[in-house]
């Protein structure tokens, strides 16, 4: 049976529905929706999930939508969080084809967004998200009017020799070792490890909650990416890096990077910015790779420009009334 899992400093927020949601190739996901919590409805956000993260890490981003007027939609992409495997350990962040990932939205907007939720669809996508969000973008098969994607992953710092990773990856993909994890991966999740000297942000009370969630979720909080998952980044970022892709981006896109970011090079995400025809980049100059777990100062500058960016409509569409069980 389906949950959302609840910790003292990070309870479910109130009023949502729980779903299982399959996708055309038989790939069950974990999604869940709210309401806005005020009677102005401006539309619908849809949070694409960063690799090795699940719903629970975005319990105070959704309340912080709701209250804007956003009705929220939030998944666990296949292969982490409790959507489903597909591989023996559930431990080990895999998929069999970064392109599945596209799957995995379409089903969304299918069985959730299309026929439930109000207009304008925008999207929220972090890190690895913010990389699907940008090839749909470009590609033309993204369902939302505008983007906010914060930290895309256009680039892993944590990659030492990124061109001779890439070839090493590819090379135990072709013989057979596409499911084994990264070389000296590990089934621990990175959000488990100690706060200090941590790559993800510099709010410890934060970092505890998410510590904490992530250990509530156990193997939904994954540890390393297989084999396939780095071939398959690897692949969409070179593809990204092709200087013509942003100026083919039409639809509305703000891109807020972090400036201290260990995980993803913000220096490629600036030049990729510059690029767009339809969009902008914001650089918030302390923050690390995880903006919306950052201290409050550097949080008010991202829901600053948040708010500047993403419009709204008044809507009265139906949404589904089922309610979670938390």
């Amino acid at each position: 049976m389906l949950t959302l899992r609840s910790t003292p400093d990070n309870p479910v927020p109130p009023g949502g529905a729980l779903k299982a949601v399959r996708t055309e190739d038989g790939i069950e996901l974990r999604a869940a929706h709210w309401r806005p919590t005020t009677r102005l409805v401006k539309g619908t956000v849809c949070l694409l999930q960063g690799r090795a993260e699940f719903i629970e890490k975005y319990y105070e981003t959704i309340t912080d939508l709701r209250g804007r007027g956003f009705a929220v939609v939030a998944f666990d992409w296949r292969g982490q969080g409790e959507s489903q495997r597909q591989t023996d350990d559930p431990h080990r962040g895999h998929v069999a084809h970064f392109d599945d990932y596209r799957l995995d939205l379409k089903a969304i907007e299918e069985a959730i967004l299309r026929p439930s939720m109000p207009h304008p669809h925008l999207g929220l996508a972090h890190s690895m998200g913010g990389a699907i969000a940008l090839t749909g973008a470009h590609d033309g098969w993204l369902p939302f009017r505008r983007l906010v994607t914060v930290a895309p992953m256009l680039s892993i710092r944590m990659v030492r020799w990124p061109a001779g990773a890439a070839v090493l990856a590819r090379l135990l993909h072709a013989i057979g070792r596409g499911r084994a994890y990264i070389p000296f991966g590990s089934a621990v999740s990175m959000a488990t490890k100690p706060y200090r000297n941590n790559r993800l942000c510099q709010d410890p009370k934060r970092y505890a909650r998410n510590a904490a969630a992530a250990r509530d979720v156990g193997a939904g909080a994954v540890g390393d990416p297989s084999i396939a998952w780095l071939t398959g980044a690897f692949r969409a970022m070179k593809r990204l890096a092709d200087p013509a892709v942003p100026g083919r981006i039409t639809l509305p896109t703000l891109i807020i990077a972090a400036g201290a970011d260990p995980v993803c090079g913000t220096h490629i995400t600036e030049r990729f910015a510059r690029g767009l025809r339809a969009g902008h980049v914001l650089v918030l100059p302390d923050a690390r790779h995880e903006i919306l777990s950052e201290r409050d100062a550097i949080r008010q500058d991202f829901w600053a420009a948040f708010d500047a960016f993403m419009p709204g409509s008044d809507t009265s569409e139906p949404i589904e009334k089922d309610r979670v069980e938390a």
